[in-house]
């Protein structure tokens, strides 16, 4: 899927680590929400609330969930899994990572 119909985005952009995150909220009919970004080169470490799925719409990333010892490399078309209550580091090189959020 290229795109989501008939959604409300949320105007005002989530800016993070000086703006080498940027996303925006995209709210559905039935109130679930995910957010569609941006994160230019950098290593970063994120924190969950609820579970997440980070789909990989272009670019690529190497990323290391909390507790796990190693780097995983994800592509366009792949996605991984972030438990709730949790955190992942996440290195982008080259390339800005575009990405959808898919929470809970």
């Amino acid at each position: 899927m290229s795109q989501f119909d008939n959604v409300a985005v949320i105007k005002q952009a989530n800016v993070y680590f000086d703006g080498k995150c940027v996303s925006h909220t995209v709210q559905f009919a039935d109130g679930s929400k995910k957010s569609v970004g941006v994160i230019l080169p950098a290593t970063l470490t994120f924190n969950t609330g609820a579970p997440e799925i980070m789909e990989t719409v272009a670019g690529s990333c190497r990323v290391k969930l909390a507790g796990e010892n190693g780097w995983k490399t994800y592509g366009a078309g792949q996605s991984f899994t972030v438990p709730g209550n949790s955190s992942f580091d996440i290195e982008v090189s080259g390339e800005p990572y575009h990405y959808v959020c898919h929470f809970g």
